[in-house]
């Protein structure tokens, strides 16, 4: 995750952010960083009617690359399997986008980083990887929408969980 540098005169917003303006969230470049597709069985899986299961991981970075604009990658990897060792199909891509975010506290910068631009980016992606799927004969993969804000909560929760408590100070003698 990028730190955003605090404006001395205002440690609650960005730098370079007016306090009083409204918010704005602005896509400037959207784009495929990678795409890949493995079919490690053909032309042999096509001859089975067996219905694969499918384990499907979601991971979200952010980076700072100027002045309030952030990239920020969506990365999606499928994986049908008949069993464990036995993939039907292999299916990863990475799915990013560079957004101006101005005029947002910067206690919140985060949440906007990590739950509204992949929201944004979202179906883009879940259009590529359906294609790709067809296109390897497949039934297009289309994955179910997802709840960017319950996972960065659960996160948030599980990172607050796991950092260090603060020892409480000794009784005075």
């Amino acid at each position: 995750m990028s730190e955003t540098p605090a404006d001395p005169n205002n440690a609650a917003a960005p730098q370079g952010t007016d306090p009083n303006a409204a918010p704005s969230l602005v896509v400037l470049a959207q784009y495929l960083k990678d795409l890949s597709f493995e079919n490690p069985r053909a032309p042999e899986v096509y001859q089975s009617n067996e219905t694969p299961k499918i384990d499907v991981n979601v991971d979200v970075q952010g980076r700072q690359v100027g002045t309030n604009q952030f990239e920020i990658e969506l990365s999606v990897a499928a994986r049908a399997n008949r069993n464990e060792n036995d993939a039907m199909f292999v299916a990863e891509a990475t799915y990013a986008g560079v957004f101006e975010i101005q005029n947002v506290p910067q206690q919140q910068m985060e949440m906007v980083m990590m739950v509204e631009c992949p929201r944004l980016l979202f179906p883009f992606m879940r259009q590529i990887l359906a294609d790709a799927t067809r296109n390897g004969n497949f039934p297009p993969l289309m994955l179910e929408p997802i709840d960017f804000m319950s996972i960065y909560v659960a996160n948030a929760q599980r990172n607050a969980a796991a950092a260090p408590q603060a020892p409480e100070p000794a009784p005075a003698s």
